[in-house]
């Protein structure tokens, strides 16, 4: 499986991340499905809350919408990897993780329900 990503759609993320930081974000990447993901857009979450180390939303109040393929956080102190915390509370079918400094591509990461890195392609 390969998801790509629209060039714009990862530069806004990159930004929201630098305007929130140090708090941090959450959104829900909704896309089409192929033979991997497109992801073409990103919404914030009704409820949604951006606290210092944390950040939530609660899933019912989301309407059914099969557009949603998972979401988008960032963690401030750096770390690219999913924690115990995120696995568990994962949702849709992959999860991107973006990284203080917030700045380049190499400053994200997608990974499936079982923390594994899944590739990514920036398209325009």
């Amino acid at each position: 499986m390969i998801i790509t990503v629209k060039r714009i759609l990862v530069d806004g993320i990159l930004a929201y991340s630098r305007d929130m930081h140090p708090k941090e974000i959450l959104l829900l990447l909704r896309g089409e499905r192929d033979n991997g993901f497109q992801i073409n857009e990103f919404v914030i979450p009704p409820s949604a809350i951006h606290g210092l180390g944390f950040s939530t939303f609660k899933p019912d109040m989301i309407p059914f919408d099969l557009s949603i393929l998972g979401t988008v956080h960032s963690h401030p102190s750096g770390g690219l990897r999913p924690s115990t915390h995120d696995l568990n509370h994962f949702y849709g079918r992959i999860m991107m993780i973006i990284a203080y400094p917030y700045s380049s591509t190499e400053d994200i990461a997608i990974y499936d329900g079982r923390g594994r890195t899944v590739p990514f392609k920036i398209i325009p």
